[in-house]
């Protein structure tokens, strides 16, 4: 009936609508980006945008192992020091060549304190950046880090010429693909081509991003041809019914994106494994991905996606077992009086996906003879509870942090709120040797060994619940060619992507 009702909406609220600009790719997001400075803004869409304008020493390929970006070749001396080789004849968008200095300075930057950033944590091993040439970088570690490469990688930390301190922010001078030409707070940002781009110019001659935090109002765009593209910005059903547009087209690829339920192992009934494993086993993925998602989504069972090297496949099935989990509450000693074994709380933000599924997990957990009672706030109340650590249960997703293996140090014990990201107060000894382990670890296939154990322990140990992943959707009009969608769901399709002539 909703569907019903939204088409039949589109129909009366649309007409032929503008003929749109043959050179110019209007991307609808839902929210301005925050800060353009690569090395200062860490939302979603200032990461996105970013990484069109600026290039990072490095670049990660389909399983999300790095590759050469500015540096086109490095290697590892021994297990404190990197040196990268960069590419010659790289210029920013004002004309100044790129060379070590300003991969110096990008850092340094940071470190010492010059541009005040939250980045600057994923850098904390790094002791100094040496240029014993234009085209040498030298990273001396304070100790061993294999995530580093990581933190050098696509949208990780684009280069910024030497001396940029914070007037980037609003004015970003990069060396990408696109060259930054203006930008309006809850409006837009204006992007165009760099002809002159190293690793050849795009075929597009502008990208506007226009702010448009209403689903509805860039569905009906999609449909008037005044915008061309909306990525993972619809529900499953508005996907659904776009599809049905003749000038529309959808394409979806497996994204990294992750749902998941997260634990206070403080509380004295979460501090049980057992009932963490019944909430486990009496969860069904199904219903969610098949009728909330609209099948725009995979079952997940690891917090790193399948697209990782680092990914162990066998770490847990998230199988649906009612019977079990009753068995196993009925050992933690809690049997059901009335249909009731106990209450939990779980806090939410008042955005309706995540009120949905709180109410389908509630039907799912009274099964089990669990009353989840659930409590909505505004999102920055909601977020700064989760921080702190004052909740039972909640649902967050992780968007791009679960795509590298250092991720796990969010179970590290050494890292309880309010100054770490150990939400849920998860401790256990074995776990934190191996993260210690597989951060100092160089070698790939011993570092996969090491976090494929640490998976196993995870699965069995229940910190939290690995719910799915999301796909990543994009729906956009048919004058746009040649896109491919990557995993990661951000905006690299662009680089490649051609408007059609009339």
């Amino acid at each position: 009936m909703r569907r019903a009702f939204f088409f039949a909406a589109l129909v009366l609220l649309t007409g032929c609508g503008r003929k749109p600009d043959p050179g110019t790719f209007v991307m609808m997001i839902e929210s301005s980006p925050t800060n353009l400075d690569p090395r200062i803004g860490v939302d979603g869409q200032s990461e996105r945008i970013d990484d069109l304008i600026f290039d990072d020493l490095l670049t990660r390929d389909q399983h999300l192992n790095v590759a050469p970006g500015l540096a086109e070749r490095w290697e590892a001396p021994d297990a404190q020091s990197y040196v990268f080789h960069l590419r010659r004849g790289v210029r920013f968008h004002d004309g100044r060549a790129l060379t070590s200095k300003d991969v110096k300075w990008t850092f340094d930057s940071l470190l010492a304190g010059k541009v005040r950033t939250t980045k600057t944590a994923a850098y904390r091993y790094v002791d100094q950046v040496e240029t014993p040439d234009e085209f040498t970088v030298v990273f001396r570690m304070k100790e061993p880090d294999a995530g580093l490469l990581w933190n050098l990688s696509d949208g990780a930390m684009g280069i910024v010429p030497e001396g940029s301190l914070n007037e980037l922010g609003s004015k970003p001078v990069g060396s990408g693909p696109f060259r930054f030409v203006s930008a309006q707070l809850d409006k837009e940002v204006v992007l165009e081509r760099n002809p002159e781009y190293w690793g050849g110019a795009p075929k597009i001659q502008r990208v506007r991003f226009a702010v448009v935090p209403d689903m509805t109002t860039r569905a009906l765009e999609l449909r008037k041809g005044s915008a061309d593209a909306a990525m993972n910005a619809m529900t499953g059903d508005m996907v659904l019914t776009l599809e049905r547009e003749p000038r529309l087209e959808v394409l979806h690829a497996p994204g990294t994106v992750l749902a998941y339920l997260g634990f206070n192992l403080r509380d004295p009934i979460l501090k049980d494994v057992r009932v963490r494993q019944a909430l486990a086993y009496a969860i069904d993925r199904r219903p969610f991905i098949e009728y909330l998602q609209r099948g725009f989504a995979r079952p997940a069972t690891s917090l790193l996606p399948p697209e990782s090297w680092a990914y162990e496949a066998s770490a847990g099935k998230g199988q649906h077992d009612p019977e079990r989990a009753r068995r196993l509450l009925e050992e933690a000693g809690y049997p059901a009086r009335d249909g009731v074994r106990f209450h939990l709380t779980m806090k939410t933000s008042t955005d309706e996906s995540t009120r949905l599924l709180a109410a389908v997990l509630q039907q799912q957990l009274r099964e089990a003879g669990i009353a989840l009672d659930i409590r909505s706030f505004e999102f920055a109340t909601f977020f700064a509870d989760v921080t702190r650590g004052l909740f039972q249960v909640y649902s967050l997703r992780w968007i791009g942090g679960n795509e590298d293996p250092d991720i796990f140090n969010i179970f590290n014990s050494a890292r309880f709120p309010p100054a770490g990201t150990n939400r849920g107060f998860y401790s256990d000894p074995q776990v934190d040797a191996l993260i210690e382990q597989g951060r100092r670890e160089l070698d790939q296939q011993k570092r996969k060994a090491i976090y494929g154990r640490l998976q196993q322990i995870l699965s069995e140990q229940v910190p939290a619940i690995n719910l799915w992943y999301f796909d990543n959707v994009l729906v956009h009009s048919k004058r746009v060619r040649n896109i491919r969608l990557n995993s990661a769901g951000n905006y690299d399709f662009v680089k490649t992507a051609e408007i059609s002539p009339d």
